[in-house]
């Protein structure tokens, strides 16, 4: 198999958690409602397209980007819009969707999509509701169709703690990830990158006409700002596309069959789900019709929509985010550990304090919960992050540059090149309890304000 390039990192943390999910798929789970919440797109204004009583299909426009139209969010069911949430200003927070049970979908009338131009291909993509997978760098949006990236780039390599295995997920969609490769293929000017894991490349050896590169390494290795960094940096004014494994594989399956494809492929994991596995069901569904047949083992748990490190609080009866792979469930961390400080005490906690002795123990895993063990402290130079974050560039620096909202040394620091997720870690390692990915995201969210 032809590799471009190895990315190989030491920087970074392997979180051994218990929970992992077993190598079962269920098919039959369903949820009388399904929820789309535009708060999932990053940098997107939602108008919509519907009111509460109308009838729609799967695959109906439901809202689209106020600032650029083309763009919508499709339904994942046929069904009632049943309501529309909103929150402060009239802030649409949530949609509703009761189901019909029938699955009805829209479909898309087009010759072979072989033969469409790119402008012509894209125009479907934006028209389908596919469009939405795609995302661009900087900032971590919703891609500009107008834009000629300078690459496209796709993982299988997940290291999030607990992460989704692609590799098993795209066993059964293989057929359909190697056409939405060529896809994508035809939307840039050079191949698409695929990266894979360096020690498992197998299911990916008949994929033709792609760059593969392989990667190993600690969490974050698998996020694609460091690819991204290694093999195509992005300089002032260049654009990088990037799309989730899956959903490669759901655009895959969109031109073949003129159908839009709104699965998920979910692992649900954590020390609190009594048999955490993976579960093929709609995007938007109630997590809730998950969590009853896995078994939810603890009084109070916390249900994270995405991984324990960069996802976000759901409740048990909420809906699964759009683009997550992921959903973890950890016990509450209620209680409070008296001299929790000595490195002796309480080697049950995972840590990744050479003061600790933690790393002695629990070899088979640990279970953690949500407590913070502490509280915000001050921002003191420790090297600390730099030990877990492998991208070439001054983690606490630039965190600095995003809380005083300095733009002119954001954008020396790298601000483009990185995403909220990437400072997960940084969260979990550092000492002064920062919320480094929240801080972030507000710099980015500065950034497309005031530059664009």
């Amino acid at each position: 198999m032809n590799i471009k390039k190895g990315i190989r990192t030491r920087r970074g943390a392997k979180l051994n958690l218990k929970g992992s999910a077993d190598k079962i798929i269920s098919n039959k789970i369903s949820s009388s409602t399904y929820a789309l919440n535009p708060d999932d797109f990053f940098g997107l204004v939602p108008k919509l397209s519907v009111n509460e009583g109308d009838m729609v299909k799967a695959g109906d426009p439901v809202f689209f980007n106020k600032k650029e139209p083309r763009i919508k969010v499709v339904s994942p069911v046929s069904g009632t819009i049943k309501s529309i949430n909103r929150g402060a200003k009239r802030k649409i927070e949530q949609i509703i969707i009761e189901s019909d049970g029938n699955n009805e979908m829209r479909s898309h009338k087009f010759d072979q999509w072989e033969t469409l131009e790119r402008k012509e291909l894209i125009s479907l993509l934006l028209e389908s509701g596919s469009w939405p997978f795609i995302k661009q760098r900087p900032y971590g949006i919703i891609a500009n169709p107008d834009d000629l990236p300078n690459a496209i780039f796709v993982s299988t390599f997940n290291t999030a703690p607990l992460g989704a295995d692609f590799q098993y997920i795209l066993e059964k969609k293989h057929d359909n990830f190697k056409t939405g490769l060529t896809v994508l293929n035809s939307l840039v000017d050079q191949a698409v990158f695929l990266g894979i894991d360096a020690s498992f490349s197998k299911p990916f050896e008949d994929i033709k006409n792609v760059q593969k590169y392989n990667v190993s390494g600690p969490h974050p290795a698998g996020n694609l700002s460091l690819h991204i960094q290694e093999l195509s940096p992005i300089n002032m004014g260049d654009k990088v596309w990037t799309v989730n494994a899956e959903d490669v594989a759901n655009i895959g399956s969109f031109v073949k069959t003129g159908v839009q494809d709104l699965k998920r492929t979910i692992a649900l994991v954590g020390s609190a789900i009594k048999y955490p596995k993976y579960f093929s069901v709609n995007i938007g569904i109630e997590l809730s019709q998950m969590l009853s047949e896995a078994t939810i083992t603890e009084d109070q748990v916390r249900c994270i929509n995405g991984n324990v490190l960069s996802g976000s609080t759901s409740h048990e009866n909420g809906y699964l985010g759009y683009y997550n792979n992921t959903v973890s469930v950890i016990p509450e961390g209620n209680g409070y550990r008296m001299f929790g400080w000595l490195p002796f005490k309480d080697n049950h906690i995972l840590s990744l304090s050479n003061t600790s002795f933690s790393k002695l123990f629990n070899k088979k895993g640990f279970s953690v919960n949500t407590n913070l063990n502490g509280e915000e402290r001050a921002l003191v130079v420790t090297g600390e992050m730099e030990k877990v974050f492998p991208l070439d560039l001054f983690p606490m620096q630039l965190i600095k540059a995003c809380m005083i909202e300095d733009i002119e040394k954001m954008e020396a620091l790298g601000i483009y090149e990185v995403v909220p997720e990437d400072f997960g870690l940084i969260d979990y390692a550092n000492t002064s309890k920062l919320e480094a990915q929240e801080i972030i995201k507000q710099g980015i969210e500065l950034m497309i304000n005031e530059v664009g």
